[in-house]
């Protein structure tokens, strides 16, 4: 039985590597628009911070790839409380998996889940959030050589604080550069 389980995974092992067209890996950053949708919180202001990490594109044909990333994302909202302006900063380390389908050479349209731990909050009343936050990202990008660029939208899945509804809702411009 585990001669069986060693060998399915060489051949898929196998098969993964020997169709993968290419590998890329490259760094990216930009600007991300952040809110938190749900009725736990209303009337919120949006939050825009910078998200920064490693990408790596795994070719697996002329159209599709994977692309795996590893992801700083600042996020979170603002809101009003008698007359004062609160924040609500949530600092993720984003892992989205994503499927890319490419079209006309240098176009894509991305989607897939993204898992986020927290590594920084600053919540106001002593409120704290769960560590961990289950997403959906789809977007597109462009390709020109190294250079790519990509417009994604993020929408969360869990709730950021236990007994509230309130879900992280992220739009993300983005620029990057694939060293190999």
């Amino acid at each position: 039985m585990k001669k069986l389980f060693l060998l399915a995974i060489a051949v898929i092992g196998f098969s993964i590597s020997s169709n993968a067209q290419d590998i890329k890996l490259g760094f990216k950053g930009g600007v991300n628009f952040a809110t938190l949708n749900g009725n736990g919180y209303a009337n919120l202001d949006g939050r825009t911070g910078y998200h920064i990490g490693a990408v790596v594109q795994i070719g697996l044909s002329d159209m599709f790839a994977v692309q795996p990333e590893l992801i700083y994302s600042a996020q979170g909202a603002k809101f009003k409380a008698f007359g004062i302006d609160q924040d609500i900063d949530v600092d993720y380390l984003n892992l989205p998996v994503l499927v890319k389908f490419k079209f006309a050479k240098f176009f894509s349209a991305e989607a897939g889940p993204q898992f986020g731990f927290i590594v920084n909050d600053n919540f106001n009343g002593g409120t704290d959030p769960e560590s961990f936050d289950l997403s959906a990202a789809i977007g597109a990008g462009v390709e020109f050589g190294s250079f790519f660029g990509q417009l994604r939208y993020n929408i969360g899945f869990t709730d950021i604080v236990d007994n509230t509804e309130a879900k992280n809702s992220v739009f993300q411009v983005s620029v990057g550069y694939y060293i190999f």
